[in-house]
């Protein structure tokens, strides 16, 4: 097995634009469920429409390339009230249950045949991101950056994600040491006594859901961007856990938390599909105990079972405090 080869996929999938944009949309994750304690697990859903807000307005109704960034915003703006506004007052867990449903409704309803005209059903939307990538200053040819090598492309979508999440980490930094901050904080802790002090705990959690969701929706923009393609079926459920498990490593309520569980989270997945491809290949793991349809499979079970080790051995994350994970759901 080529082992610097395999190191230099982990290290292309630590640093690639996959990295960025799962980092961006576990920002905002971070924000529902780490600083205000919400339970949403249907982040995807707001990536969701945040990719097809930008895929449709170019493609489908022909507008600039940004008026659908802002259509994709706009559209996570509403869809954070469409859940916030009847959940919000209730327990935690309603809104959990609204999301996960909200996430697969959605998906469905993008890929279904009445959605066509829009959506393009199942067969998804297209080349809609010229606009983006002539806004590259980078020459067209592959950058050696030692290790690995990216294209200009690629490059130019990592410079431009990492930019976002440098700008996200400032914002949120900026909000949760001001007064708004603060509030959110308490209503993590103990939504009763922030109201016994004149709060409106109802109005913060919803500013919070729309907040996070914004942020998801641009990533969702940009994972569309990199791919130059936007299929209902890639935005499933897996992509939510993927986000929980970000926050989780890296730590919730921590500024840089989701950007060092995302570093993390995708070396160990670029490493492990890598090296499980290479000892297959090279007949290490035989055909007929894991095939390499299997990998990508296997790689998912890995996650799974990180995740749970890591809620066992380190709930708080590595950069968390294990006080961050007591969230008051009433």
């Amino acid at each position: 097995m080529d082992m610097m080869k395999i190191l230099s996929d982990a290290i292309a999938g630590m640093l690639g634009p996959e990295a960025a944009i799962y980092a961006l949309a576990a920002i905002g994750l971070n924000i529902h469920f780490g600083y205000t304690g919400l339970l949403n697990f249907g982040q995807v859903a707001f990536m969701l429409v945040g990719a097809y807000g930008l895929a449709a307005g170019v493609v489908t109704f022909g507008l600039p390339f940004w008026a659908g960034i802002l259509i994709g915003i706009a559209c996570a703006v509403v869809l954070a009230l469409i859940l916030g506004i009847p959940t919000l007052r209730l327990r935690g867990d309603y809104l959990a249950i609204a999301t996960i449903a909200a996430g697969e409704v959605l998906r469905y309803v993008y890929r279904s045949g009445y959605a066509e005209p829009v959506t393009n059903g199942v067969f998804g939307l297209r080349q809609f991101a010229d606009p983006f990538y002539a806004m590259s200053p980078l020459p067209d040819h592959d950058f050696d950056l030692g290790i690995t090598t990216f294209s200009a492309r690629n490059l130019w979508v990592m410079i431009v994600s990492w930019s976002l999440v440098a700008l996200a980490c400032a914002l949120v930094y900026l909000l949760i040491h001001s007064p708004w901050g603060r509030v959110l904080r308490a209503v993590r802790e103990d939504e009763l006594a922030a109201r016994s002090l004149g709060k409106n705990v109802y109005g913060f959690k919803l500013q919070s859901l729309v907040l996070g969701g914004v942020l998801g929706a641009i990533a969702g923009a940009l994972l569309a961007i990199n791919t130059q393609s936007a299929y209902p079926d890639t935005y499933d459920p897996k992509v939510t856990f993927y986000l929980y498990a970000i926050v989780i490593l890296g730590g919730a309520a921590r500024v840089l938390g989701p950007v060092l569980g995302s570093l993390i989270f995708w070396l160990i997945l670029a490493f492990l599909g890598s090296f499980l491809r290479a000892a297959s290949d090279a007949g290490v793991i035989p055909a007929e105990v894991l095939g390499s349809s299997a990998i990508g499979a296997l790689v998912i079970a890995f996650v799974g079972l990180g995740l749970l080790l890591l809620m066992v051995f380190r709930p708080s994350g590595i950069l968390g405090n294990s006080k961050e994970m007591r969230l008051d759901v009433r």
